[in-house]
């Protein structure tokens, strides 16, 4: 159990460690080493890291104990997830606060509030009073963010405040509803045949186990051995070839004779195709739905002009793992460091070669910050039912083994439906990690606008997330659609710090184990919380 000691304890402890390196420390490791992003720093910022806790809580969350082994957010000074470390600050100390624009952010606030409404009753009593605030009055909203909210920075797990921030849109590309050249590349709905196994009830180890099949569930039956795998409606599942540290702790799983196997990769998919998956529609470059399954979202175009809009429906359970672009000496062009199955992106200042912002240039293809490698050659893929069209089945050339399925979105209008379940607000949504951000929660942003350097601090709505937004301080700005939006997305590529606002009085970063503490490349303590407020769906604890 948690002590309400141990965060000063984890404090004192990184105190004494030896001095950061700066931010190419971050790229050794298991870092893929150099790229370097922007050589300019972002707008300067106090050190808020000795700030202390804001005094102007309410007397309600004030005097709230705080459940076992968790803080309470306008309480607590600092706490740590497995993935980063909490700081309360004052808003003042905040660099741009008293200068933006609350009002730009006020829509997308509202609409997070539609769903957090349902969250308990911290967030309920926050909506509810967001009601009763004046939309076009400025003072007015900042003045509701500071009564009703705490400020916390976001460090990551060496308590380093710099991060990466990168931007996405929503991308528009050429297709068909019917199969013919050069439309020969199927975008893809949900399988009907994927099933879902909860990764927190799998036993451990890397045996076979026996499994039923329960709808679209799989769940594991406790007491049998490998000779009962011949009965009726018991299938094998090895645990072996299975990832459990997706975020939503969900398996994705197929069934192949008496066997339950992964989902299919990419490759797969493409070179047997996917008779269980609703065609939604087909466009006529495999890189250009490769970046379409990227962004999480788009708009394809018909040739009379009608709009197919679409948006993440669900993913085959793949790691995201892109081909990245190689520099003149040989490096990737995009440094990235590996945690479990996910892969950070990293900034590294030593790079100046990345000027480029087309979506493929050179060979490569820029998206969400990072640079990757163009396949040398797309041919036809698989589509079940039609005869291939433009020569052998050969594939995209794309090596990623993740791949997304979409969805029909139903609005014409207005921003894509992001993860959160609502439509992005262009310049005030942000796509981030939800272990460390949870989605619908407001987060101040200070970064440099992409191409003149000048400051971007802006209170944002974290409402989207995507397989290549990983890591604690990592924020991937919306900036809508239309070819602006594309070239300054495909930009956008800075360092940057996070400020999480918090209702005060909400119970966050709880454990549930005991006490052991994080040293510099030492495991994570065990009691720890994966997620800063856990959400089924998005962000789950074991």
């Amino acid at each position: 159990m948690m002590t309400a000691s141990q965060p000063q304890q984890k404090q004192q402890l990184q105190a004494r460690r030896r001095p950061e390196t700066g931010w190419s420390a971050l790229a050794t490791g298991a870092a893929i080493a150099v790229l370097a992003g922007c050589t300019t720093p972002p707008p300067a910022a106090t050190d808020t890291g000795a700030a202390t806790a804001d005094t102007s809580a309410s007397s309600t969350a004030a005097s709230r104990p705080a459940p076992t082994g968790a803080s309470v957010a306008g309480q607590a000074r600092t706490f740590s997830t497995q993935l980063a470390t909490y700081t309360s600050v004052s808003f003042d100390s905040v660099p741009g606060w008293s200068r933006d624009d609350f009002s730009e952010s006020w829509p997308a606030f509202l609409g997070s509030c539609k769903v957090l409404n349902g969250r308990g009753a911290e967030w309920k009593s926050v909506c509810d009073r967001a009601l009763k605030v004046d939309s076009k009055n400025n003072n007015a909203i900042r003045g509701f963010f500071e009564g009703e909210f705490s400020a916390y920075q976001i460090r990551d797990d060496d308590r380093r405040p710099d991060g990466v921030v990168t931007g996405y849109f929503e991308p528009e590309i050429a297709g068909a509803r019917q199969y013919g050249a050069p439309f020969i590349y199927p975008v893809y709905g949900q399988p009907e045949d994927m099933l879902f196994a909860d990764a927190r009830k799998l036993p451990p180890g890397n045996g076979t186990v026996a499994a039923r099949v329960e709808g679209r569930n799989v769940v594991v039956q406790t007491g049998l051995s490998t000779r009962d795998m011949g009965a009726p409606g018991l299938y094998a599942l090895d645990l072996s070839g299975i990832s459990r540290d997706t975020l939503d702790r969900k398996v994705r799983l197929r069934v192949e004779g008496k066997q339950l196997l992964p989902y299919y990769t990419r490759e797969e998919i493409e070179t047997k195709g996917a008779p269980n998956a609703k065609v939604l529609a087909f466009v006529s470059s495999a890189t250009a739905l490769y970046e379409m399954q990227i962004q999480g979202s788009g708009r394809i175009r018909m040739a009379n002009g009608d709009i197919v809009r679409v948006a993440y429906a669900e993913q085959n359970g793949q790691p995201f793992r892109p081909t990245l672009a190689q520099a003149a000496n040989g490096k990737p062009r995009s440094p990235v460091k590996v945690r479990g199955s996910s892969i950070e992106l990293q900034l590294d200042d030593g790079d100046d070669d990345d000027s480029d912002t087309g979506a493929v240039t050179n060979g490569t293809i820029r998206t969400r910050g990072f640079t990757l490698a163009r396949p040398v050659a797309s041919g036809p893929v698989v589509v079940p039912g039609r005869r291939p069209t433009g020569g052998a089945v050969t594939g995209s050339g794309i090596k990623d083994p993740s791949y997304v399925f979409f969805k029909e979105s139903p609005s014409p209008v207005g921003g894509p439906v992001g993860a959160f379940g609502v439509p992005l607000s262009a310049g005030r949504s942000i796509a981030v990690d939800p272990r460390s951000t949870p989605l619908g929660y407001p987060v101040f942003v200070s970064t440099r606008t992409p191409g003149s350097g000048a400051p971007m601090q802006r209170l944002t709505i974290a409402q989207d997330t995507g397989g290549a937004i990983r890591g604690a301080v990592r924020a991937d700005y919306f900036f809508g659609n239309g070819q602006q939006a594309a070239t300054n997305a495909r930009r956008m590529k800075e360092r940057g710090q996070l400020w999480i606002l918090l209702p005060r009085g909400l119970a966050v970063a709880q454990a549930a184990t005991s006490s052991a503490i994080r040293t510099r490349g030492g495991p994570v303590g065990a009691n720890l919380p994966q997620c800063l407020v856990p959400s089924e769906g998005t962000c789950v604890d074991d």
